[in-house]
């Protein structure tokens, strides 16, 4: 599987996994021959890229950290939450018993995910989450609980402790249904006075967040403090070092690699190497460095299907990451250093002491840049 952006695909793709809606509705699912006309309707849903089953690594299986079911369960849960609250007048409606059903099945939903990860520690992400752009915060809300909560595994965390953590991250941007719309989903960048807009997210979603029963507090800090930052530099209240919760730290780290590697609607998702290059150099200067430590230990630099160059010479694709190795990957060679196909054959990076990744490359560059006239 590879993610192809929606204006590389063409009839005849192969869909390699399903696409859902914030609503849980199916888009496309896995298995499907894309038409032209499948293609445009992606386009006018404003979804920036899809997973393609090419069939160029049949024995190689890319698994998702939790249940494709859970994830659709839980972004759905977010809209139904948020949106009950774009259209209700103040945080007060938090009191209505509808509003504290849908908070209880999110916790549900939570428990779910804290049992699918502790049952599959040895996973790591390897996928970059692919949604519409209108659908961009609910989402993201899933994504930065389960980068939390992961996190919070390899911290040692109980499970109660899971559960505040988990219950905060994914109620994280809670304070952003205060925001403009047109703000929200501006596809430029922001003005002075429309940023100081969105910087009273954590503020508002802090005030609402505190008016449902049976949130923790620990939860409620996760809400108010997920912009705060190591130096002091964050906001609203410019906390610095040990002032700021450790759930914190933790949600603002998950938050930040996750808005890096989405596309957004001003601008393409940052590759995953690269991004976390950005977050490896954030450990006491943004975030408390023992937990981008912990939160690096979960995320493949270099996912599964990413083509790459080594100090070696030689290219190929990566087949297989291992946690605690993020920055070595095992890889399927198929060219020598002279572009020559080769076997293929693999090299275990996080065995092999003397090769690393030197860049990162794709299928296009692969051929231009080598000459090759067609992959094997």
């Amino acid at each position: 599987m590879r993610r192809v952006p929606v204006d590389m695909l063409r009839p005849g793709m192969k869909v390699g996994k399903a696409l859902y809606s914030s609503r849980g509705e199916l888009l496309l699912n896995a298995g499907v021959i894309l038409t032209a006309r499948n293609i445009e309707r992606l386009r006018r849903l404003k979804v920036p890229a899809l997973y393609i089953d090419d069939g160029f690594l049949p024995d190689v299986v890319v698994e998702d950290v939790i249940a494709e079911e859970t994830r659709v369960q839980a972004m759905v849960q977010v809209r139904e939450l948020l949106e009950e609250q774009w259209e209700a007048k103040g945080p007060s409606c938090f009191r209505a018993g509808k509003a504290i059903l849908r908070v209880k099945r999110l916790t549900e939903t939570v428990e779910s995910i804290i049992d699918q990860l502790l049952a599959n520690r040895a996973l790591m992400v390897n996928l970059a989450d692919v949604r519409a752009i209108d659908d961009y915060t609910f989402g993201h809300c899933v994504n930065v609980c389960v980068l939390s909560l992961m996190t919070g595994i390899t911290l040692g965390y109980g499970r109660e402790g899971l559960l505040r953590l988990g219950l905060g991250a994914i109620l994280h941007d809670l304070g952003k249904v205060d925001i403009p719309r047109e703000i929200l989903h501006k596809p430029g960048r922001l003005t002075a006075e429309e940023f100081a807009v969105v910087k009273r997210h954590p503020e508002e979603g802090y005030r609402r967040i505190l008016r449902l029963p049976g949130v923790s507090a620990p939860s409620a800090q996760v809400v108010y403090q997920h912009h705060e930052r190591y130096d002091g530099t964050g906001y609203p209240r410019g906390l610095q070092g040990q002032e700021v919760h450790e759930f914190a730290y933790i949600c603002g780290v998950a938050d930040v690699f996750d808005a890096l590697t989405a596309d957004r609607v001003y601008r393409r998702a940052c590759p995953v190497h690269e991004a976390y290059e950005m977050v490896a150099g954030s450990g006491d200067s943004l975030f408390a460095f023992h937990v981008v430590r912990a939160f690096l230990e979960n995320i493949a630099a270099y996912p599964v299907g990413t083509w790459v160059r080594l100090s070696s010479g030689e290219t190929g694709v990566v087949v297989e990451n291992r946690r605690g190795f993020s920055l070595y990957p095992r890889v399927r060679v198929f060219f020598d250093p002279e572009g020559n196909p080769v076997g293929p054959y693999e090299v275990c990076l996080w065995e092999a002491g003397d090769v690393v990744v030197a860049g990162v490359t794709d299928e296009g560059s692969v051929r231009a840049g080598l000459g090759y006239s067609q992959l094997p």
